[in-house]
C-alpha cells in the first residue's frame, strides 16, 4: 500500500487519520492474466491504482477489439463514464499480465472524500488527468503515426516495453505491419 500512499502524497500530504482511512478503504486485488476487471454492459463499481501489472482498456466494433489505452504500474484505471455516472460500461478492462491493484469502491470513495486532504488530492489529480486526457486526444487526432509512437515512447516507455505490439498498433490506429515499419525507422 506504500506505493499508493506515495503516489497520493505527490499531490497532497495526508494527515494520519486520512492515511489510515486510505489503507483501510482501498482493497488489494490480484487479477490473473487475461481475466476481466470490467466487461461491456456491467457497471464499473471501483477505481483502482495499479501496484504492478498491465491492463488494457478496449471496446469491440464489428468483432474487432479496439484498444483505447494501456495502463501499467503507477496508473489509475476505471471506466470513467460507467463509474461516475453509475451506468453500464461500453468497454472492457482486461489484465494483460498478472496484475496487483489497490481498488476503491464507489461507496468507499465517497467516505474518503469526506477527508479534506483526500479531497484536495482527488481534485488535483482529476484536473491533471483531464489535462493529460485532452493532450493525448490531441496527439492521437492530429499527428502522423510515427509522431504518435514517439510520443508514447517519450511519455509512456513502460507501456511500449510491456505491451503486445498488436495492442500498441490498435491504440495508434495502424496495422501491425505499419507499426513494424515505424519501429524499424526509429531504430
Amino acid at each position: 500500500m506504500e506505493e499508493l500512499i506515495a503516489f497520493i502524497e505527490q499531490f497532497q500530504k495526508l494527515d494520519q487519520e486520512t492515511e489510515d482511512a486510505v489503507k483501510s478503504l482501498f482493497k488489494e486485488e490480484v487479477v490473473k492474466k487475461n481475466d476481466f476487471i470490467l466487461e461491456e454492459g456491467k457497471i464499473c463499481t471501483k477505481i483502482s491504482f495499479i501496484k504492478s501489472g498491465l491492463v488494457r482498456r478496449f471496446y469491440i466494433d464489428d468483432g474487432t477489439e479496439i484498444t483505447k489505452w494501456i495502463y501499467h504500474d503507477g496508473h489509475w484505471l476505471t471506466s470513467m463514464a460507467s463509474y461516475f455516472n453509475r451506468n453500464s460500461s461500453y468497454e472492457y478492462l482486461q489484465a494483460c499480465e498478472d496484475t496487483v491493484l489497490y481498488s476503491l469502491s464507489y461507496e468507499n470513495e465517497q467516505k474518503l472524500l469526506e477527508h479534506s486532504s483526500f479531497l484536495k488530492f482527488h481534485t488535483s489529480f482529476l484536473r491533471l488527468s483531464l489535462a493529460a486526457f485532452d493532450e493525448f486526444h490531441f496527439v492521437l487526432g492530429s499527428m502522423p503515426a510515427l509522431k504518435k509512437y514517439q510520443y508514447l515512447m517519450e511519455k509512456f516507455p513502460l507501456m511500449i516495453l510491456k505491451s503486445k505490439q498488436k495492442y500498441i498498433a490498435s491504440l495508434l490506429n495502424v496495422n501491425q505491419e505499419t507499426l513494424s515499419r515505424i519501429r524499424a525507422a526509429i531504430n
